[in-house]
């Protein structure tokens, strides 16, 4: 096994939502790294069966994840945990950890209990800049919430891949230079896009495919699926 990482979108996010409300299909994506597997974000409800599925077609358990990494604890990013036995260590920043007792009046989305149900976990509580592996680093993106967190990948080609949760759920908000839903401020926000776009190649959004960077120009090539199945 290579000392760099390699990573595999085991979920594909999408921005896609009904006219009452999100459907909340997030970005999972499974790092492999020299001693096991990290798992960034881990979804919600709608994709539940997708996270299960997902695995078991790379031949992956649950119980192979060693480390789970959630970027922030809204419902669609942090709900499945329960999906992994509870020796699974879990990373949380120290702002987002706080911030889920007293949320922006307006963040409807964290999930009842959430701390009581992570605390069963082999639970970390990071804070700054720091290493999960060789070539993968975390990073704090606040804006989206004061304690998003994101990560950057070095890949043996020499690509700069960064997992940006929702600090950038779709391409439209790293156009603009802020997220569209910030329950911290605009300015966190702009700060935190403008340092993932200058440090990558390639950006796995929050709920959209994957974006590049290429002479200075932003594109992506994969569209959003969903199929819609009335029962």
């Amino acid at each position: 096994m290579s000392s760099y990482p390699n990573y595999d979108i085991v979920v594909m996010g999408s921005s896609v939502k009904l006219d009452v409300g999100f459907i909340g299909i997030s970005n999972i994506t499974l790092i492999e790294v020299a001693d096991g597997y990290i798992l960034f974000d881990v979804g919600g409800p709608v994709t539940r069966d997708m996270l299960i599925k997902g695995l078991r077609d790379r031949g992956i358990s649950p119980s192979d994840i060693t480390k789970v990494f959630l970027s922030h604890l809204h419902s669609d990013h942090c709900l499945n945990i329960d999906v992994f036995p509870f020796t699974t260590e879990v990373f949380v920043s120290k702002e987002e950890w706080a911030y889920v007792d007293k949320p922006h009046e307006k963040d409807i989305y964290i999930p009842w209990l959430i701390k009581e149900q992570l605390s069963r976990y082999r639970l970390s509580i990071i804070e700054g800049r720091g290493d999960l592996a060789p070539g993968v680093k975390y990073f704090p993106a606040p804006g989206h919430t004061p304690g998003c967190y994101g990560i950057k990948l070095a890949l043996l080609d020499g690509s700069r891949v960064t997992l940006a949760g929702d600090a950038i759920k779709m391409p439209t908000e790293a156009l603009r230079g802020r997220a569209d839903m910030c329950f911290d401020t605009k300015e966190a926000s702009a700060n935190t896009i403008a340092e993932i776009l200058a440090d990558s190649d390639i950006i796995i959004p929050g709920h959209y495919p994957p974006l590049t960077i290429e002479d200075g120009s932003l594109y992506w090539t994969d569209p959003q699926l969903i199929s819609l199945v009335v029962r």
